[in-house]
């Protein structure tokens, strides 16, 4: 299966659903619930052994996977927003919380995300952002958008964590 390609029409997560996977240490899904299969309008075949960036948006900043991959490649969680693709070129919005999965020594053997619907109202603040950031990164490179980002929660006097728990609070 080939990336999707963004054909500009969105899905909605229904409040109620829980999106799960899980991945090895290479980012390949090893497993995934219905609610997230049927979002991403796959099989359980189609997207099992997938790296899991298969339904990366490019509307994604790259400075929000950089603060994920570092939080959680050093066993901390984190909660992000994150733009996701379907199978049929189709977006959906969540609100995601990601863990690194491990064995009974503490070593990581894969991760771990529960996603949520995202709260509309976060959106209206995070869209603008994340295009800001992605703005930055084609011009500035990863730097400038983190930079950004990093004086903009600094401002704020919160850590991206707050920042986007309190978003879903709203």
């Amino acid at each position: 299966m080939q990336k999707p390609i963004p054909n500009g029409k969105e899905h909605a997560v229904s409040a109620d659903a829980f999106l799960v996977s899980k991945t090895d240490t290479h980012g390949k899904i090893t497993y995934c619930n219905e609610p997230f299969i049927k979002i991403v309008g796959a099989s359980e075949q189609d997207i099992l052994g997938k790296p899991h960036n298969i339904v990366r948006h490019p509307d994604m900043p790259r400075t929000i996977f950089k603060l994920l991959w570092d939080k959680v490649k050093n066993k901390e969680e984190i909660f992000a927003y994150v733009k996701n693709l379907s199978f049929d070129g189709g977006a959906y919005w969540v609100y995601a919380n990601v863990t690194a999965s491990l064995d009974k020594n503490g070593t990581i053997v894969g991760y771990y995300s529960v996603r949520r619907k995202a709260n509309p109202k976060a959106l209206e603040i995070i869209k603008p952002l994340y295009e800001k950031l992605l703005s930055l990164e084609k011009t500035g490179g990863m730097e400038a958008s983190f930079k950004y980002l990093v004086d903009l929660l600094n401002q704020k006097g919160v850590s991206y964590e707050e920042f986007s728990n309190n978003l879903q609070r709203l």
